[in-house]
């Protein structure tokens, strides 16, 4: 005889389940936790030392090589992130290679200061750029079908840093609509409009 599926008590909270950030970023985590419900979310740093080799083509490789390598040591469901600055004027640069673009070992502000300076020539009207943000999430190392999501935040390289609440990029990534850059926004603003909240909502609503 088939059993009546049991009735969710009011108020009762369902149990978590574990979920790895493949990242060692304490900022992506607490964002992170911010927007999933019903998850217990790790850094992957909590079990072990070291990283992925970043070795993909595109963000969306990159992505799936993260998450992979996080499920592989720690045998829990993971969520990779690439993301980057993609400059229209510089062809797509510094694209996957935001985080070093000065260098592999750069700090935030020699990027940014690279990056204003290759862009010293480049007239108003023509600096126009885009964050991207793409995720991937799989069950196990192997899983053979990752879910994986994109999302965009368009933008302007304003000529001069403006702002100090942000970092990577943001105090040079103007919004037009809140005249402003993204360093200058209150840190409930950044979260509500940035592409990794975008993308994570999405993702979150493949795997729940």
């Amino acid at each position: 005889m088939l059993k009546k599926p049991v009735k969710r008590q009011p108020g009762l909270v369902k149990p978590s389940k574990k979920l790895v950030l493949a990242s060692l970023n304490p900022g992506k985590l607490a964002e992170m936790q911010s927007v999933v419900k019903g998850y217990e979310v790790y850094l992957q740093s909590e079990f072990f030392e070291g990283q992925a080799e970043e070795t993909g083509l595109s963000c969306m490789e990159n992505a799936i090589l993260k998450a992979r390598f996080a499920a592989h040591r720690t045998g829990l469901p993971s969520i990779g992130d690439d993301s980057g600055l993609f400059v229209d004027a510089l062809h797509g640069a510094p694209g996957l290679y935001s985080a070093r673009f000065a260098g592999d070992n750069a700090t935030d502000q020699q990027n940014v200061e690279k990056l204003l300076a290759v862009m010293r020539d480049v007239p108003e009207g023509h600096r126009h750029a885009k964050y991207v943000c793409t995720m991937a999430y799989v069950r196990y190392a192997l899983d053979p079908l990752p879910v994986c999501v994109s999302a965009e935040w368009p933008g302007y390289i304003f000529h001069e840093q403006r702002g100090d609440q942000g970092y990577g990029y943001d105090s040079v990534f103007y919004l037009f609509r809140q005249n402003a850059t993204v360093a200058q926004l209150m840190p409930a603003l950044k979260q509500s409009l940035s592409n990794r909240t975008v993308a994570l909502r999405a993702l979150l609503a493949q795997i729940d």
